[in-house]
Order: C-alpha cells, then structure tokens, then sequence
C-alpha cells in the first residue's frame, strides 16, 4: 500500500492562510505570503512572495502604481521560487479572483512549472460571494481529506444569528456606502453588498458578485447614502482613519446626508471586509454593531470598527 506524504501547505494569500487554519492545518503550513498575518502562531512561516510597489504611499499613488505594472503586463507581486524549490511544498493554494489582490494563478503556475524537486497541486479560489467562500473552505477540505462540513454549518449558523438579529429592526433600511478606495473613489462589490443586507442594511453602488465599480463624486452626492463605511483594500483601522479624513477635505463632503447625520465610520478592510474567508463572519458582526448600535454588540468597536471624527 502507497503511503501518502505528509502534507506541506504553502498559501499565497492571507484569507486561504486563514482557511488553512480553520480547518486545523496550521502545523503543515510550510510557506506563506508577505500579507499573512493572521493567526499570529503563522508568522514565523517562510515568506514566499513580494510586492513590486510600496503600500505606504497615498490611495491615489498606490492606483497609478499599479496602472502601470499592468499596462506593461506585469504581475504586481513576485514569487521566491528559491523558497518555494527549499520547502518542496505538496499544495500550493492561490486565487483567479482578482490580479491586485494576490499573485494569481498564471504566475504560479509559471512558477511551480520551474520546480524540479517538487510537483506541488495548486488549488485556485474563486469566491465573488459568500457562497463562494463556503465552497472554497469545502474545495481546501476536500482535497486535503480534512473535515470541512461542521465548519462551514459553524459559520453558516453564525451567519443566520446576525441576519435573525437585524430582521425588521428598521422600518426604512438605512442606505449603506461602503468606500473600498478613495482615490479613485470605489464602492465595494463581491460578497460586501450581501453582508450590507444581511446586517439590516440597503447597499447603494456595489452589485453582489461583481467587482467593486468606481463611482464618481457627484454620483456619490447624488445617490446621497444615509450612511458611510469606509473598509479601503489592504489597509489597517489607524490607516483606513487618514485615508478617510484626506476625503473629508473635498468640497462636496459637507453635502452628503451621510455626513450630516454623524453616520461615517471607518474598518479594518484589510483583517476583514477584504479577505474571503472565515473572518467574513466577524465582518458582518462589524456591520451589525454599526448599523443596529442599540441592539448589536459583538466586541468589535475600537478593534474591528470606529466612528470617523471631523478634525
């Protein structure tokens, strides 16, 4: 009888890391991305990647940053082909979602085509909606042979109690902009506008399982939202907060319904909003706490979410 190696994990993004760890997998994490952060006993996993462009600069100079790399067809992160050659992973899970958010799938395949001491399987996730997210940790279990159905009815359950919780709360659903990048300004799309509704709130821009559109400033005013979160794509609570109070400085902020009512708020996009996979739960309690304050507390307030105060 054959016997089956031992597993060893590389992940190139920080939510199939964090899919990894749902399903008890830590221990055969060999290799990770430069953006894998959580949980914490992963970060002294070996680095596998890098970006070709600095996240410290403003919205507006990350864009055109990466304009650039992909007009020229490049990739805007790189894979350590020496790492993954020394960890001579058995997996190697990526994603064909989205060319800025990780290293896609081309490029690994590239890579991995490189290898020559090892003949890893890729696993690609795809998830545009939250269904998709249960199918991706379903596609991870299954090809690992570990348990994946009680977490996925763990999460599901999680799920129904938020959206149980925030049923009829308000006769007039307030009507929700999340900001995914403010220079340009982007409305998130994918799975956000379906968490928008399960936590008792009307999203305005964004279309569930369709990447996030731009939107004008006066689109913005025009569509006039009774309340604003800002989840920017990478960035921290403390970042999300500057990125935010730069866009309270344009002409037209004063004019919005959202901004008269004190209903703006900012995120931790990138621990949350931005990453599909188990923590998407605690991103509808965020929602939930900010759109029902007086029926909803999960413990996220001053971690997870925040009001933004005018200066």
């Amino acid at each position: 009888m054959t016997q089956l190696s031992p597993l060893r994990l590389v992940s190139l993004l920080p939510s199939a890391t964090e899919i990894i760890a749902c399903l008890g997998l830590v221990d055969r994490l060999v290799g990770i991305s430069h953006e894998c952060d959580y949980p914490p006993e992963i970060k002294d996993r070996q680095i596998c990647t890098s970006a070709r462009l600095s996240t410290t600069k403003s919205s507006g100079k990350i864009h055109q940053e990466v304009d650039k790399l992909l007009a020229a067809a490049m990739s805007i992160y790189e894979i350590d082909l020496d790492a993954l050659a020394r960890l001579q992973p058995t997996h190697i899970i990526t994603q064909d979602q989205c060319d800025v958010c990780a290293v896609s799938f081309p490029e690994v395949e590239k890579a991995v085509a490189k290898l020559t001491n090892s003949h890893p399987q890729i696993i690609s996730l795809q998830p545009d909606t939250i269904a998709d997210v249960w199918a991706d940790i379903q596609r991870v279990g299954e090809t690992l042979h570990v348990d994946w159905q009680s977490i996925v009815s763990d999460l599901q359950e999680r799920v129904k109690v938020c959206q149980t919780q925030c049923q009829n709360l308000q006769s007039h659903p307030p009507r929700v902009a999340c900001i995914e990048w403010t220079e340009p300004l982007m409305l998130a799309g994918n799975w956000i506008p379906e968490l928008v509704e399960l936590a008792g709130g009307k999203p305005i821009g964004g279309v569930t399982g369709q990447h996030s559109p731009r939107i004008s400033w006066h689109d913005l005013v025009a569509a006039d939202p009774d309340t604003i979160i800002f989840m920017p794509c990478g960035f921290d609570l403390d970042r999300t907060r500057i990125e935010a109070q730069a866009l309270t400085q344009h002409p037209q902020w004063q004019k919005l319904q959202a901004v008269n009512l004190d209903r703006v708020y900012i995120t931790d996009g990138n621990a949350y909003f931005n990453r599909p996979g188990p923590r998407l739960v605690e991103s509808l309690e965020i929602l939930t706490e900010i759109l029902n304050p007086q029926i909803c507390n999960y413990g996220h307030h001053g971690t997870g979410w925040a009001k933004l105060r005018s200066k």
